[in-house]
């Protein structure tokens, strides 16, 4: 009875919350709905929604799928790397190890949206942002707006590109993600046997040596659940683009969405759903790589 109580539980909420909504997605996005009318007057239109997504409005969402493709490239050459770094630092028993690590992992405990308010008001602001304090561009004239800059520095065809304002959002992204795969790289630091480590210093390994060939491997579990979660985090990023007010050329997957959905000039909820639909899609294709992994791992 305790049993089955304990599983029931979060197995309804997890249908409820999870499944149901998902379902419903998917249903939604082969109809044209305002969200308003009821549901019922929904009107089946196929894979309209599908077309447009790739034929009228496929500016928008290539460039999207270009900033969720590029958020997922930088947080795996910075904030990843960084991370990494940051927990073999730790691990040594620096002095001072438990105040570094409450310290880097703070942003963490953030929201995002908190993030983005963070960096919007006090790092990128450019009458007063710390950004444009260090650099001496606080006078009129010569301020940097980092958030309002929508220039292309990388063109990718005649329409899309990576924009100036796009890294900055990078780089507040990062600050967060960086705490986070801290954490998880020095638990499995703390995981490795220190037997392999000695057997390595006997037989002459330098300390890269030493964790290239002996530690990074031994924490495979570790990598990949890094892999899965850092590619998640990039495809399913929102709420500190939508804290910095949406600027142009920082579309994502998930902006497309909501803005379909609720955003100005949205009300189709038809179309939304089938940006999330895509996005479920790009989400699945890792979640079913990991789950096989572990299982071929296990067997």
């Amino acid at each position: 009875m305790v049993l089955g109580f304990m599983a029931g539980v979060p197995a309804v909420f997890h249908i409820l919350f999870v499944w149901v909504p998902t379902i419903a997605t998917i249903v939604l996005s082969f109809t044209k709905w305002d969200g308003i009318k009821p549901l019922g007057q929904a009107k089946a239109v196929g894979f309209k929604n599908f077309w447009e997504i790739f034929h009228v409005f496929n500016r928008d969402f290539f460039q999207a799928l270009i900033n969720n493709g590029v958020l997922v490239v930088f947080l795996f050459i910075g904030p990843t790397l960084l991370g990494m770094l940051l927990a073999y630092q730790l691990d040594k028993g620096l002095r001072g190890t438990r105040v570094y690590q409450s310290i880097f992992y703070f942003p963490v405990v953030l929201s995002l949206a908190v993030v983005g308010f963070i960096w919007k008001s006090v790092i990128y602001s450019p009458n007063q942002g710390l950004a444009n304090t260090v650099l001496g561009r606080t006078g009129e004239g010569h301020q940097i707006d980092w958030i309002g800059d929508q220039t292309f520095l990388i063109h990718i065809g005649s329409n899309w590109g990576i924009s100036r304002n796009y890294l900055a959002i990078l780089v507040a992204i990062s600050w967060r993600h960086a705490g986070y795969i801290m954490v998880l790289y020095l638990a499995g630091l703390k995981s490795v046997d220190p037997s392999l480590r000695e057997a390595g210093a006997i037989d002459g390994c330098t300390e890269w040596q030493s964790f290239r060939q002996i530690v990074f491997p031994t924490m495979k579990p570790i990598n990949i659940v890094v892999l899965v979660i850092t590619v998640i985090e990039a495809l399913r990023a929102f709420d500190i683009v939508f804290a910095l007010k949406k600027p142009r050329h920082t579309e994502q997957l998930s902006i497309l969405v909501t803005n379909n959905i609720l955003g100005e000039g949205g009300g189709n909820v038809g179309r939304g759903s089938a940006y999330g639909v895509i996005l479920l899609v790009l989400c699945l294709g890792f979640i079913v790589w990991y789950v096989v992994t572990r299982f071929r791992e296990d067997a």
